[in-house]
Formats: structure tokens, C-alpha cells, sequence
């Protein structure tokens, strides 16, 4: 999520007379917070391996990519380091902590260069994209490069073989990515909404919650924790993505492209089914504008693309979306309770309602 130039209001589900104002200020001093008061020192660490994590690939990059590294909030490797310290408490964290952070990052990175192959997506974080810059060829190497190396990353950070087993979760996280990217692409617009938001879940869970889940759940398996509290933590982690996507859905709405880094109402363009365009459809009719653009039965003009998504931005499902990623927050927030009462328990609690940020 970028930072948006103006609040922007919608209804509270089941509440008419009530508004919320969505806006990001408040997302970002909280990670800002986060980084300077709990992790500065294993944020430091982060990037000097990092950068040792990228160096086999050296003359195959360009700034384009190291652009990618080094813009973004590093949300999962935040998490991962969050949910370690959890347990592990303070102290300097042992480095396979500090490796396993940034081989998540490189997963990360590449997805993101595969979804702009995907969606044809000219821009990220603001920049010209890997596939705009490069080529569809060469971004398609590239992306599988972040993958394998982010693997490589995380099996020479494993150093007993109680933790091998955290080799074949992170080897089924990838596939279910590339599963989560297949399913979405075979998404059916004939499909009743009820299917299409199921599908849109499945979607979501595979593409960005696993990943988020992926990162909680070995923070704590890497900082000696229990079996059970690595797992509880991963269902942490899955629902606070589920958050994050459906959010992500809604701010695609909302923000400028020069705000966004990417162009606004992408998913609308794009014919992808999203939650909230789901819920607009529904609502709207067959008939309706939006519906007649996601499922490709015109071919609309800017114009059109522009009125649709104002349709969107003004349904009652924009705030029902609003009203289910709150759900998924405080839900991810049940699975903490078990934990130490420490800092960075709140951290990542507060990680959760940020997600979700509103003021009143």
C-alpha cells in the first residue's frame, strides 16, 4: 500500500450513519516505529545479507531489480524477524534468523516481477517494471532467479536437521504461489458471485497469505520454538495476508496512479475478479458497467474504465470487502494471545490493526 494524498470514506458495515476514513499515515508510522524501536539492529543485519544474497546474481541485474530491493517495507521479513523475537526475546538473533528474512524477501521480490509479467503491468513501486524495462523473456528469468536463489538462501540457513523440514514448507509455499497464479488466470466469469468469491479466497490464500504464513510460522520454528506455536503462528500470519490483499483490493480503487506506483483501477482493467468488484457485481446487476467489463463483454474506453470504478468506490460492497479484511485483522489477533506478552507480540498485533488502519 502506498501512502494516499486524501482520506477517503465509507461506510461501516451494517451501519449506515457511521463513516470510516481509510487512510495510510498512520500504516506507515507504525511500521517506522517497528523498525526503529524493535528491529533496527536486525534490519541492519538484513541488509548486509541481502546484499551477500544478491552478489551470484550480479552481472545478470540491473538497477531496475535493486530498485525493487530497496524500495518497499520489507513486510514479511519484518514479520519473520517479529515473530522470532517473539520468542526468542532480546539479544542478537542467531544468523540463520537474519537469512531466512531475506530468502523470504526474494520469494517476495519474485512474485512481484511475475505478477507484472502476468498483468502486462508497466509499473512498481512508482518505477518502470522488470517486464517494461527488460523484456518479457528476460523478466521471466529473472523472476525464476529471486526464487531459486531465495531457496538457496533459506536451505544454507538451515544448520540442524530438526529444521530440514522447514526446507520442504518453503519448497510447498512456492508451488502453491505459482498454484495460487494458475488458479487465478482460470477464473471462470460465468461462475455465480457465491463461486467467485470463493475462488477469489482460494486465490489469496495461495498468492499472498501462505507467504505471510510462511513467515511467522519459521520465525518462531527458527528461534527454537514449539511445533504448535510455529503452526499457531502461521494461521497469524495467513489471515493478517488475507487482510492485507482484500485491502490491497480496495486501495487499487482508491489511489492515484503517481499515489499507487501502479495504474489505479488495474484489477477493473485487468478483468480480475477482486473482492470488492465481486461484491459490486452482485450488487450492480449483469447488466451493469462493471459487470459487462470483467466479464469482457466490452471493450471499455477510459472513460468508461474510470466510471466503473467510481461504481465500484461508491457500492456497499466496497464497504462489505472493508468490513471482511477487518474480520480476517481481528481473527489473526486470536492467534497471538497464546505468546509471551512482550513487545513484539504487540508489534505484531499492531501490524494486524494497521492493515486494517482507520480513523474516526
Amino acid at each position: 500500500m502506498s501512502e494516499m494524498q486524501a482520506p477517503y470514506e465509507i461506510d461501516v458495515p451494517g451501519n449506515r450513519n457511521r463513516k470510516i476514513r481509510i487512510t495510510d499515515n498512520h500504516v506507515s508510522s507504525v511500521f517506522d516505529s517497528i523498525l526503529e524501536n524493535l528491529l533496527s539492529e536486525d534490519v541492519e543485519r538484513f541488509q548486509v545479507v541481502l546484499e551477500r544474497a544478491l552478489k551470484p546474481q550480479l552481472g545478470y541485474l540491473t538497477d531496475t531489480e535493486y530498485q525493487l530491493y530497496r524500495r518497499g517495507k520489507k513486510l514479511r521479513p519484518m514479520m519473520l524477524l517479529l515473530s522470532a523475537r517473539m520468542i526468542y526475546g532480546s539479544g542478537e538473533l542467531p544468523e540463520k534468523v537474519i537469512m531466512a528474512a531475506v530468502s523470504l524477501e526474494m520469494l517476495h521480490v519474485a512474485t512481484l516481477i511475475h505478477d507484472d509479467i502476468i498483468d502486462g503491468a508497466l509499473m512498481r513501486r512508482g518505477l518502470r517494471s522488470v517486464n517494461a524495462t527488460r523484456g518479457t523473456n528476460t523478466a521471466i528469468l529473472v523472476g525464476n532467479l529471486q526464487f531459486l536463489q531465495g531457496i538457496r538462501s533459506f536451505v544454507d540457513a538451515i544448520d540442524t536437521d530438526s529444521e530440514m523440514g522447514l526446507v520442504k514448507l518453503v519448497l510447498d509455499t512456492a508451488f502453491r504461489i505459482c498454484c495460487g497464479e494458475l488458479d487465478e488466470l482460470e477464473t471462470n466469469p460465468d461462475w455465480h458471485p457465491e463461486k467467485l468469491r470463493a475462488h477469489y479466497y482460494q486465490v489469496i490464500e495461495r498468492k499472498t497469505a501462505i507467504l505471510f504464513g510462511l513467515a511467522c510460522e519459521t520465525g518462531v520454528a527458527l528461534a527454537q520454538g514449539r511445533s504448535s506455536d510455529s503452526r499457531r503462528a502461521g494461521y497469524y500470519g495467513r489471515r493478517m495476508g488475507r487482510a492485507f490483499q482484500i485491502m490491497d483490493d480496495l486501495f487499487d480503487n482508491l489511489l492515484s496512479s503517481d499515489t499507487a506506483g501502479k495504474v489505479q483501477g488495474t484489477d477493473l482493467a485487468q478483468k480480475r475478479f477482486s473482492l470488492p468488484i465481486i461484491y459490486a457485481m452482485e450488487e450492480l446487476g449483469s447488466d451493469h458497467l462493471v459487470s459487462q467489463i470483467v466479464r469482457g463483454t466490452i471493450e471499455p474506453s477510459q472513460e468508461q474504465l474510470t466510471q466503473g470504478v467510481e461504481a465500484v468506490k461508491l457500492s456497499d460492497g466496497f464497504s462489505r470487502a472493508y468490513g471482511d479484511a477487518r474480520h480476517e485483522a481481528l481473527d489473526a489477533l486470536e492467534f497471538l494471545k497464546p505468546f509471551p506478552d512482550n513487545a513484539y507480540r504487540q508489534a505484531l498485533a499492531d501490524i494486524a490493526l494497521s492493515t486494517v488502519n482507520r480513523s474516526y
